[in-house]
């Protein structure tokens, strides 16, 4: 049986709602979240051999943003039970603006580099909540019909928000007078993002009349239910596996990488930044009109093998500054179409009530892979060369396809729930 995501109910009762907004209130409200990872992903890490940092060290930038991204599942039932996620959203979001002056503050270097990452951890764990409690909202006002849909915006957000977080960013570090300045900025447009709540239906925290252990209870039924339905495990099983990750983004951005083709800071803000955020979120458009046409766990396979393709394209391109353009916005629109997918197969997989523990126990569970292929192709990159990198990164790909084919089938043989 598949799962529909519906409002939060307390005791079978609606909480209160409104209309479901447009879902370019998601796409406004995620902003920040992609922001944020665009600003480490991109400027941070295209200057860190620039600043005598190895291309394994760079990755480490990534890593440090990504750790806090797999392992949100524990602080997730927080949004649930305690602060409304309109809340929970404001204060996030300012915070995260805080980060994203902080880290560009401190100067970029070997010597300072513990700093930074500790800096990049902290700024991620909080900027985990902007996403959880966009989610939250999300899951409590999307009609079952409008899953492709409205995960295509969201994920415009997502990917729009790295692509303007990473382009913006690098330019103004690269034009500004002083780093902090462009620190200031971006995170000035974090908190513009939260006018946008004005739209969003009033989603009420997971309250229970025993207190929050009540609360904290019934998140785990959820929780549990969920994995208790053959969609929930393959969903489950889908997200861990190294399938459509894009991890390969984080190294192909590092400026030692991209010179092998020729290609220095103008074009890497272009397609690791504005231009490519345009092109993710025009992927994130198609994977949500492909979701509505197959189901949204053979679309995310589908797309994951497509992007296993097209980095064996690039890694056997010429070693032009074009063909490092042109490749990097193929892989971007391939990144969006595996992202919408994975949205549309986590609100298809949730269920009901919990909307901000379950969704991110899904991210958290796609974001392991995206943590260690990203640190093994940095490590792949300094040892062999970029395009054994892309190789290595499809062949991980293809393997995680195969495994999924076999799961499906054991799983079709269980005597779990439809």
């Amino acid at each position: 049986m598949t799962a529909t995501p519906h409002p939060y109910t307390e005791n079978g009762l609606p909480l209160e709602r409104s209309r479901a907004p447009h879902p370019f209130v998601w796409t406004a409200l995620y902003i920040p979240f992609g922001a944020l990872s665009g600003f480490v992903g991109v400027p941070l890490t295209f200057l860190a051999t620039r600043h005598g940092l190895s291309i394994s060290e760079g990755t480490l930038l990534n890593a440090a943003q990504l750790l806090t991204q797999w392992l949100k599942w524990i602080w997730a039932p927080l949004v649930d039970v305690t602060l409304s996620p309109r809340t929970w959203y404001v204060i996030s979001t300012c915070l995260s603006g805080v980060g994203v002056l902080a880290m560009s503050v401190v100067p970029l270097g070997p010597a300072t580099l513990g700093l930074l990452l500790a800096i990049i951890a902290v700024a991620s764990l909080i900027n985990s909540v902007v996403g959880m409690s966009v989610e939250a909202l999300m899951a409590g006002s999307t009609p079952a019909g409008d899953i492709g849909r409205v995960s295509a915006w969201f994920q415009a957000g997502n990917l729009g928000g790295a692509g303007l977080g990473g382009g913006l960013g690098l330019l103004l570090l690269e034009r500004l007078p002083q780093p902090w300045m462009s620190g200031a900025i971006v995170g000035g447009l974090f908190v513009l993002c939260c006018l946008a709540l004005r739209f969003t239906p009033a989603v009420a925290a997971h309250a229970k009349p025993g207190g929050a252990l009540a609360a904290v209870k019934q998140v785990a039924r959820d929780l549990g239910a969920m994995l208790r339905t053959k969609g929930g495990v393959l969903s489950a099983v889908l997200c861990v596996l190294p399938i459509g990750t894009g991890a390969a983004q984080g190294v192909l951005t590092q400026a030692k990488v991209a010179a092998v083709w020729g290609a220095g800071a103008d074009q890497v803000a272009l397609v690791q930044g504005l231009l490519s955020g345009l092109v993710t979120a025009a992927g994130c458009f198609a994977g949500g009109a492909l979701c509505r046409r197959f189901h949204p766990r053979t679309a995310y396979a589908g797309v994951g093998l497509a992007l296993a393709v097209v980095a064996v394209a690039m890694g056997l391109s010429p070693a032009t500054a074009s063909m490092y353009i042109a490749w990097n916005l193929v892989y971007a629109f391939a990144v969006g179409l595996s992202y919408a997918a994975f949205t549309a197969l986590v609100l298809d997989a949730m269920g009901q009530g919990s909307a901000a523990t379950k969704y991110n126990v899904f991210a958290s569970l796609s974001n392991f892979p995206l943590w260690w292929l990203g640190l093994l192709l940095g490590v792949a990159a300094e040892r062999w060369d970029a395009r054994r990198m892309l190789f290595t990164e499809a062949a991980f790909g293809v393997a995680g396809i195969v495994v999924f084919a076999l799961s499906v089938r054991l799983v079709a043989r269980s005597k779990l729930a439809g």
